[in-house]
């Protein structure tokens, strides 16, 4: 399960990186050994989708 800090996010923060951060073994449960997530890989590149800004 998730931590505390991992759903609360604070204002100006990406969902998405938020909890990939701080609850990094549920969000990257699937991969492999050094295999590198394509949602995290994707906001590293494009930037972060203004709907998922906490306003």
């Amino acid at each position: 399960m998730a931590s505390a800090k991992a759903t609360t996010l604070p204002r100006g923060q990406c969902a998405q990186c938020w909890y990939h951060a701080y609850a990094s073994r549920e969000a990257h449960a699937g991969l492999g050994p050094r295999e590198d997530c394509p949602q995290c890989v994707e906001h590293m590149a494009n930037g972060h989708p203004d709907h998922m800004i906490v306003l």
